[in-house]
């Protein structure tokens, strides 16, 4: 289940991101599928936290493939489409290093790890996917403003991920570091 929820997660934001216009919150511009990107990360956690780091990579690279996929299929640029691969790998690969690395509490991990990941997302998929470098979709003036937007975004679902994570824990008597 927590594979299904993680390719489904990928895929969903995909098809949510081409379906509806970007959110403007403020001076934030953050695209209807940040929402569910800040859960992959998530359930990447999930997954790795089930079925070990080696594994974990497999998943993440048919993720990759069928994000791209989808995103092909959608219509999206080449630009859009190489950005996401990008960013993709980076990001899921710092989650899952630091997700491993760190000798915390899950909840911490998936906290920690999700924030960093989220973060390099945003900066490499709004550079290279929307800016004049790649798809020219945003001004320069605009990069800003879409970054720091998906990066608030992304935190605060790994906020609520890692506090519900932790809750279900604690209800469940579940108390150990390395779980």
């Amino acid at each position: 289940m927590r594979i299904i929820c993680y390719l489904l997660s990928i895929i969903i934001a995909n098809v949510v991101t081409a379906a509806f216009a970007p959110l403007q919150l403020g001076m934030f511009i953050v695209p209807m599928g940040t929402l569910l990107i800040g859960s992959t990360f998530i359930f990447r956690d999930l997954v790795q936290n089930k079925y070990g780091r080696a594994k974990t990579y497999l998943f993440i690279f048919i993720a990759l493939i069928l994000s791209g996929v989808v995103s092909f299929l959608l219509g999206d640029t080449i630009w859009i489409v190489m950005a996401s691969a990008i960013s993709f790998i980076i990001s899921e690969t710092a989650d899952t290093e630091i997700y491993t690395r760190l000798k915390l509490p899950i909840a911490w991990r998936v906290l920690y790890s999700g924030i960093v990941g989220g973060c390099l997302d945003s900066v490499i998929f709004v550079v290279i996917g929307l800016s004049p470098i790649g798809a020219n979709i945003l001004p320069w003036e605009a990069i800003p403003a879409a970054v720091l937007g998906q990066i608030i975004v992304k935190i605060v679902i790994q906020m609520i991920g890692a506090l519900i994570y932790n809750r279900v824990r604690i209800i469940n008597g579940k108390h150990l570091v390395s779980e």
